[in-house]
């Protein structure tokens, strides 16, 4: 079966997935084909196997999904409806244990055509300098941006972007990871625990990171490898901020609201983290509520997510 994507028979020696036990998890909802099946393709390319987890996406493009897994040797998995990030992954990682890596994708990443390998590479030398690696991940760039990588570490009051010396060093020890392009060995999701699927969206991989590091991992982003990623809606730069803002959809407001209240709830968060998220989610209620069209529907979804979560409450947003 061809792997270069044209059709045709791959050259001799060219095509052949790589034997580096890496199973890569794709998880799509309403994937944009222009994007997702190059994403795809590169997989192939640098991984031992590809699975796709499809969260209930129109038929229309299930159907180009299911062309693009059987041409390149990828295995997909239907979900009849949405059931989020989280459950998207975990499905995909059930089926992904007997390699040893699990590779997390979002549809709207593109990896270099090495971070796999240097992942790997990564990964195994922190092993062999005595380190317990939890996961490593790629220097991700947003390709509408203009500012730094999104390489988070940590800071007295919570998670902040690395500075560019740090980025220079071999593996800069993290806060937590973004899920797409995050390397995890398979035996760590035995003891960590699978992503947390009552979150559905948002969170997800700062939780799971979190869970991480209190049972005694390290998480590590590897300077050389690189990932285009799409975070958010659209970007937008405010006064006297060099960092422009993700602007994610109302629903997501929800959810990310929600989803904070339960973090700063969740015992996983010293007392000067979870004090700096309180003041995160009061700039990022603020700047929704006043700056970020349409005002109203945001309003009313923030609301509904303080409310859930001060109650509780986890699961799909309210329609």
């Amino acid at each position: 079966m061809s792997r270069n994507g044209t059709g045709s028979p791959a050259p001799a020696g060219e095509g052949a997935p790589p034997a580096n036990g890496v199973t890569a998890v794709v998880v799509t909802y309403e994937p944009d084909p222009g994007v997702t099946l190059p994403l795809l393709t590169a997989l192939a390319q640098q991984c031992e196997r590809v699975i796709v987890v499809d969260n209930g996406s129109a038929a229309s493009l299930r159907e180009r999904l299911r062309e693009a897994c059987a041409r390149l040797g990828a295995e997909l998995v239907e979900l009849p409806t949405n059931r989020g990030i989280a459950a998207a992954q975990n499905a995909g990682i059930a089926r992904a244990r007997r390699g040893r890596y699990v590779l997390l994708m979002d549809q709207d990443s593109m990896p270099a055509p090495d971070m796999v390998s240097l992942l790997v590479a990564g990964a195994r030398d922190a092993a062999a300098q005595g380190l317990a690696v939890g996961a490593v991940g790629p220097v991700s760039a947003d390709t509408r941006s203009t500012t730094e990588e999104m390489v988070y570490v940590s800071r007295t009051w919570g998670p902040r972007r690395a500075r560019a010396a740090q980025l220079r060093a071999e593996r800069v020890e993290t806060a937590f990871l973004l899920a797409s392009g995050c390397l995890v060995p398979v035996p760590v999701l035995d003891r960590v625990g699978e992503m947390n699927e009552a979150w559905f969206i948002d969170h997800v991989d700062l939780e799971w990171g979190l869970r991480a590091r209190r049972a005694g991992y390290g998480l590590y982003a590897i300077p050389g490898a690189l990932l285009a990623h799409t975070l958010g809606d659209r970007l937008t730069k405010l006064p006297g901020r060099a960092q422009e803002v993700h602007v994610h959809s109302p629903v997501r407001t929800y959810y990310l609201t929600r989803n904070t209240v339960h973090l700063v709830r969740s015992g996983l968060l010293g007392w000067r983290w979870a004090l700096g998220y309180v003041v995160w989610l009061g700039k990022y209620v603020a700047f929704n509520a006043l700056l970020a069209a349409p005002r109203g529907e945001r309003v009313r979804r923030m609301a509904q997510g303080l409310r859930d979560g001060l109650l509780g409450r986890t699961g799909p947003a309210p329609r």
